[in-house]
């Protein structure tokens, strides 16, 4: 997989430069900043870029925006973001730009390595991840919407694996239930959140969207 790293950071960015050049990952630009972020995916777009949420020169959110902006001018690369910090407002900006290819982790997660790479994988791949605690912390600003008050208990912890990206397969596993009963409560969220069938739209997508607040 071919990546591209913005870490203001040196001592972290280049322990990822080696630990995805040790896993057979090429990294083919490691950046200090958004605006040389941009520039080098413009240049030559990666198949992911990892991007840290708070870079040069206020240290607010130059990452995040730079990412969101990779998803509007570069649809087929994924964003991985890093963060110290759940950044409610963009969090949910950046899944609702795209619904393939993006993930939101926090840096802490960069610690369990074969995690962050399995979301490093995932995002490549077209699919999806988000750390447990954003989706937590995303939830809980959630709790008064109606048509999420009515999900069971089972409903809501299988529409909190959709939103970290986790396929139905996955789910089963993780839930410790079957693929068909993952499939009848995905279809009872749908019909809970009122989610047309038809319209164009993923109703998947439609569900974590209104899941994270959207």
């Amino acid at each position: 997989m071919r990546v591209i790293l913005a870490e203001d950071s040196t001592l972290l960015r280049e322990g990822l430069v080696r630990l995805l050049a040790e896993e057979g990952h090429e990294v083919i630009a490691a950046t200090a900043d958004a605006e040389a972020l941009l520039t080098a995916v413009a240049a030559d777009p990666p198949d992911v870029a990892v991007v840290d949420v708070r870079m040069p020169p206020t240290h607010t959110d130059e990452g995040l925006r730079a990412a969101l902006d990779i998803r509007r001018r570069h649809p087929g690369v994924g964003v991985l973001v890093l963060s110290q910090y759940v950044e409610k407002r963009y969090a949910t900006d950046l899944l609702s730009t795209h619904s393939r290819g993006v993930g939101y982790l926090l840096k802490d997660r960069v610690a369990q390595v074969q995690e962050f790479l399995d979301a490093l994988e995932r995002v490549g791949s077209g699919g999806a991840a988000f750390d447990p605690e954003v989706v937590r912390q995303l939830l809980a600003r959630t709790t008064h919407v109606d048509p999420l008050n009515d999900l069971t208990a089972r409903e809501r912890d299988v529409l909190a694996e959709m939103a970290q990206g986790h396929t139905n397969l996955a789910i089963a596993g993780r839930l410790h239930v079957s693929r068909s009963a993952v499939e009848k409560h995905i279809n009872a969220i749908f019909d809970k959140l009122r989610l047309p069938r038809d319209g164009g739209y993923s109703r998947r997508v439609l569900a974590v969207l209104r899941y994270l607040g959207s």
